[in-house]
């Protein structure tokens, strides 16, 4: 069971999350807070394995709430889900040590598929998000993805794709396989490369 708290601001939120995710026989939420003072204390007390915090409320905001809760707790896996997807909400939830950010207009199954990856050690990221994000390395460095040893040609080509920011759908409809089959190489990928989540393995892609 993967337990949850919930932090927001907004009463309405915070219901809607919960009727979500009681309705899900592998989550449980146990307890919501609506600022960042109070989430850092229940977290302390509650220990939950995700914490779906907002980042813009009274108070302590959702940056200071995440530094603090994993100062205390490092194991708590901290996943943003906010309005705000610029990079002045990005890049300091992220240094702060969330492992995820999704954006409050997602489809609820990307929320429930992104607090099940945040509590298996994943990175989950709307793709909006994973698109700037490789897009910034991208501007960085050179618009070619390295070649890595030992892929096979197709392991290259979906890393390939998977540097420019596709989806796991885009990459399957462009190379004309299974989405499983995309799943099965992103897997193979990331141990061959040591990237524990997909935004490192763009990011590897792309020698940054």
């Amino acid at each position: 069971m993967i337990r949850v708290l919930l932090v927001d601001d907004q009463h309405l939120i915070r219901a809607g999350l919960r009727m979500l995710c009681d309705a899900q026989p592998d989550i449980e939420v146990v307890g919501e807070a609506d600022n960042g003072r109070d989430a850092v204390s229940l977290a302390a007390r509650l220990i939950p394995d995700v914490v779906v915090m907002d980042l813009r409320m009274p108070g302590v905001d959702g940056i200071t709430a995440t530094s603090r809760i994993l100062a205390d707790r490092p194991g708590t896996r901290i996943l943003v889900l906010t309005t705000f997807g610029d990079d002045d909400h990005l890049y300091p939830a992220l240094t702060a040590g969330a492992c995820g950010f999704l954006l409050k207009d997602a489809p609820p199954a990307d929320l429930l598929d992104g607090v099940r990856k945040a509590a298996a050690g994943d990175s989950p990221f709307s793709q909006e998000v994973l698109r700037r994000l490789v897009q910034r390395a991208v501007d960085a460095r050179s618009d070619t993805p390295r070649p890595v040893e030992g892929l096979t040609a197709r392991e290259q080509d979906v890393l390939n794709l998977v540097a420019e920011g596709l989806s796991n759908t885009e990459i399957a409809e462009q190379l004309h396989i299974g989405i499983t089959t995309v799943k099965t190489h992103i897997t193979s990928l990331m141990t061959k490369t040591g990237s524990d989540n997909r935004v490192r393995l763009a990011l590897f892609a792309r020698g940054a």
